[in-house]
């Protein structure tokens, strides 16, 4: 058994239906629509589909509006959770073999599958844990000056064919062992937006394996609001420091060790 979550705040209509049309598969149960603009054509949408529930929310946020769901899986016999944006689209078998995946390794507390634009580029959506340097001061300083740096940063340098054991899963496409939420905890809601998906992976990589797979592929609509507008901008800056104060600015051993296996590991 199969639960999902998608966060909605102002989705679009035919997104929204598209995304729910994806999810319906015979593997899962039962899909939250969290919604924390508490419209009304969402609502209405969601009672076209028998499978799934809907939850009005104020807004508090991406992680924390998955966490409502989360909670009201760990009350089920639900073996994987997914968490899923409302602008990814895959076809039928990418759960099925995702799941197959999950059964023939037990280790693995969560998986990502490849993800690409709509025309076919890749997301380079596996990273190295971010410095301040990566996730702040790249946005300002030009392409000459952090180029390698962030085509470091992005794991460029590496065979994205090939099954990888890493820290960082962008948080459009996750699936999760359900159980191991019970020793991780859930998505920290001190983070309304962004880095809740560096946070979550990182910490069930510390007792399990998060990898990425990339025998299956997804879509994804990448939105990239923040790098339009000045608001989203504000977000992803004040939450990205509450992740540098919890985790550590420029001294974080942890991030060093991995980041240092990672290149060890898998740099071609």
């Amino acid at each position: 058994m199969i639960t999902a979550s998608v966060v909605t705040y102002n989705t679009g209509v035919e997104e929204l239906k598209g995304c729910l049309e994806n999810l319906n598969h015979k593997l899962i149960e039962r899909v939250y629509v969290i919604d924390n603009s508490q419209k009304k054509y969402i609502e209405d949408i969601c009672q076209d589909f028998s499978y799934v529930v809907y939850c009005a929310s104020k807004n508090v946020g991406y992680g924390a509006a998955h966490n409502i769901a989360i909670r009201e899986t760990l009350k089920t016999k639900s073996r994987y959770h997914l968490v899923v944006n409302s602008d990814i689209c895959f076809e039928k078998s990418v759960i099925d073999r995702l799941c197959s995946y999950m059964e023939e390794n037990n280790d693995v507390a969560q998986v990502q599958p490849k993800i690409v634009y709509p025309n076919g580029e890749l997301q380079y959506s596996c990273r190295l844990l971010p410095t301040p340097l990566n996730l702040i001061f790249r946005r300002f300083l030009p392409k000459s000056i952090i180029g390698k740096m962030d085509d470091k940063y992005l794991l460029k340098c590496c065979d994205h064919s090939k099954e990888m054991d890493i820290p960082y899963h962008q948080g459009s496409f996750m699936l999760f062992r359900t159980e191991c939420f019970n020793k991780v905890g859930l998505f920290d809601e001190r983070f309304f937006m962004y880095p809740e998906d560096i946070d979550i992976t990182r910490r069930m990589h510390k007792h399990f394996k998060t990898m990425y797979y990339p025998c299956v592929t997804v879509i994804h609509h990448h939105r990239a609001e923040s790098y339009k507008s000045r608001k989203m901008l504000k977000i992803h800056i004040i939450n990205m420091i509450r992740y540098f104060n919890k985790w550590g600015w420029f001294f974080d051993k942890e991030r060093r060790a991995w980041n240092k296996q990672i290149l060890k590991d898998y740099k071609q």
